[in-house]
């Protein structure tokens, strides 16, 4: 505990909201998760713990946070273990004495195909990975914010748990449905010591998990968009870093839609 953490460099990044902050991000080897990790170390984080499972990902993405000027380590991280989750809050507790803010994105999409052809190891595998873990996340990172009476974290839902619009992704919708609805009842609770939580709700974004669902067209389901393109995860990521920076410091239990004008239209 007390490692020293580096000085922030302020030059070459833009708006240094998460300057000085010890971050933790779940999933952070790829798509949104691995975007949002850049974007707090460009922002000025002072340190970035990323976890995941694929560790030649998430070492990946370490390294390029470290460039940017902050202190970056993976752990390999599988949520749906409470030990793994343990691990990864106790690895910023013990190295800083603290974890300011903490992105929960981690999370699993089953191949599509109608709901009676859906078994139950892959219900168990959405709902572990997309329920559980933001679950076992909050019971491990709570405590730690509690301590100090402030910090900040953000879940990555979905639009699909607010509007189903993935035929053949009924285990998926439903269980961001859950999540948000965990976040929402987690944030009352919170907010009264000092902790705020929200969730960020991308809709089509170009990630391997999306990829791998088996979207089909991806120029046809652009066309069906008011921004008649896909989103990016770096999009994604500039909505998370808000969430959880100051600039946010009134909103609580909130679910910020990044998807392009999707759930308006």
């Amino acid at each position: 505990m007390g490692e020293s953490l580096p000085a922030n460099r302020s030059q070459g990044t833009t708006a240094d909201r998460m300057k000085g902050k010890v971050c933790l991000v779940t999933g952070g080897g790829s798509g949104i998760g691995r975007a949002t990790a850049l974007k707090m170390a460009e922002e000025g984080a002072a340190a970035v713990l990323i976890g995941g499972r694929r560790e030649a990902e998430i070492e990946s993405a370490a390294a390029e946070c470290r460039t940017l000027g902050s202190q970056s380590f993976a752990i390999r991280t599988d949520v749906t273990r409470e030990n793994d989750v343990e691990r990864l809050v106790g690895t910023a507790v013990e190295r800083y004495g603290r974890l300011d803010v903490a992105f929960n994105n981690a999370g699993f999409q089953e191949r599509r195909a109608p709901l009676e052809q859906q078994g139950n190891t892959v219900y168990d595998d959405v709902f572990d990975a997309n329920v559980r873990s933001i679950f076992l996340c909050f019971r491990h990172q709570l405590p730690v914010m509690f301590a100090r009476g402030q910090g900040r974290i953000v879940v990555n839902a979905s639009v699909s748990g607010l509007r189903n619009p993935n035929p053949g992704l009924s285990l998926y919708s439903a269980s961001k449905a859950a999540a948000i609805s965990l976040m929402r009842s987690a944030a009352m609770e919170a907010a009264p010591r000092g902790v705020s939580i929200n969730a960020i709700a991308p809709g089509r974004v170009v990630t391997d998990m999306m990829l791998r669902s088996g979207v089909g067209d991806m120029s046809s389901v652009a066309a069906a968009l008011p921004l008649r393109r896909m989103g990016m995860p770096e999009e994604v990521a500039e909505a998370v870093v808000w969430l959880l920076s100051d600039a946010a410091s009134y909103v609580i239990g909130h679910i910020l839609a990044a998807d392009g004008g999707f759930l308006a239209s």
